[in-house]
């Protein structure tokens, strides 16, 4: 069965619905120039709310460890996803204590490349757009990736949404998918008919 991660939250009540329609991961954003950042009360009375079954990922871009790591302490995260351009030591930082989730902006095959230099838990392959680290709602050209090894499992991201997840899961077959912008009425606020659809669709794969 493909993963679910469900990125983006930023209030209780988008997360406990989440968590009751069984997706595995709940992404939330400490990158301060994201729409959907949310700080460390906030994040701390989410993750409350949540079971232990799902995991609880930070994501952060090109945070300082010292700063990532009392973050992830004081709000109780399980699982760190690092979406800007970190290096393979860098992530290893983290390795012992926490989950690893690397993500990955692709535009062409080059940026492909360098991925199994990093390791981590998963790998997070996302749309590449000039000035976005995620949340872009645009796909790229899955095609790319088929002919990849990947050393780890991966999780699909970038443009998702309850009309494209069965063709994505069908064309990938990635390990789990990861949305965000596909099941909002507006950035960090999540759509309780589209999040159930793009559920009840993934588990389809």
């Amino acid at each position: 069965m493909t993963l679910i991660k469900i990125c983006g939250i930023t209030n209780k009540i988008d997360a406990v619905f989440a968590a009751n329609l069984g997706v595995d991961m709940i992404g939330l954003v400490f990158y301060e120039k994201s729409k959907r950042r949310v700080d460390r009360n906030t994040a701390r009375e989410i993750i409350n709310e949540l079971p232990d079954t799902i995991a609880k990922v930070g994501v952060f871009v090109d945070e300082d460890i010292d700063t990532v790591r009392a973050i992830a302490e004081d709000v109780g995260l399980d699982s760190l996803q690092f979406h800007g351009d970190e290096t393979p030591k860098y992530c290893r930082a983290f390795k012992a204590d926490y989950k690893v989730i690397k993500a990955f902006r692709i535009l062409n095959k080059k940026d492909i490349e360098p991925i199994n230099l990093y390791d981590v838990d998963y790998f997070l392959v996302d749309t590449h757009k000039h000035g976005y680290f995620g949340g872009t709602g645009e796909t790229f050209d899955w095609k790319m990736l088929k002919d990849y090894e990947f050393l780890k499992p991966v999780i699909l991201s970038g443009g998702l949404n309850p009309s494209n997840i069965g063709r994505a899961i069908s064309e990938v077959v990635p390990y789990g998918v990861d949305v965000s912008t596909g099941v909002e009425e507006y950035p960090g606020k999540k759509c309780m008919q589209l999040l159930k659809s793009f559920v009840e669709e993934a588990r389809k794969g």
